[in-house]
């Protein structure tokens, strides 16, 4: 068996692999710890709304895909060294793109038998409005998706 397991850096991350990797030992299955390079947006001041194009240009900042790459790096080595404190090996792979499409897609194509995504537990409110990570994987995912909280 093979499982993938999708990291970001985060507390409910961490309780992922640690999970993923009880699961894999207890089962022979190999780990690989993906994740999915996607610059971020920042808003740089103001409450009011932006109006107009050249507003969001002044207050809209998208994060070098440098930067972006960097972050993956130091989350995957970060992700890697609490699996080795586990006693496991584990593979990483760092992929591109929306993490709601793009993790069950590599999954898929790589042929993966079990996803593991954390979920942070945020209220209903403000899933609605700001989505959920996790539960985008698992409504995309053709394969079994194991949501951690």
């Amino acid at each position: 068996m093979r499982f993938l397991v999708a990291v970001d850096g985060s507390r409910q991350s961490e309780q992922t692999i640690e999970y993923a990797v009880e699961l894999a030992e207890a089962t022979g299955a190999s780990v690989t710890l993906v994740y999915a390079v996607d610059p971020e947006v920042y808003s740089e001041g103001g409450m009011e709304p932006i109006s107009s194009l050249s507003d969001a240009d002044q207050r809209l900042i998208i994060e070098d895909i440098e930067d972006a790459e960097r972050r993956a790096e130091d989350v995957l080595d970060e992700a890697v060294r609490i699996a080795e404190n586990l006693g496991v090996e584990v593979e990483t792979e760092t992929i591109y793109g929306d993490p709601v499409v793009s993790i069950p897609s590599f999954a898929e194509s790589e042929g993966y038998d079990n996803l593991f995504v954390g979920h942070q537990g945020r209220s209903e409110r403000t899933e609605r409005v700001i989505g959920s990570v996790a539960k985008g994987i698992v409504e995309r995912s053709s394969i079994p998706v194991t949501v951690v909280r």
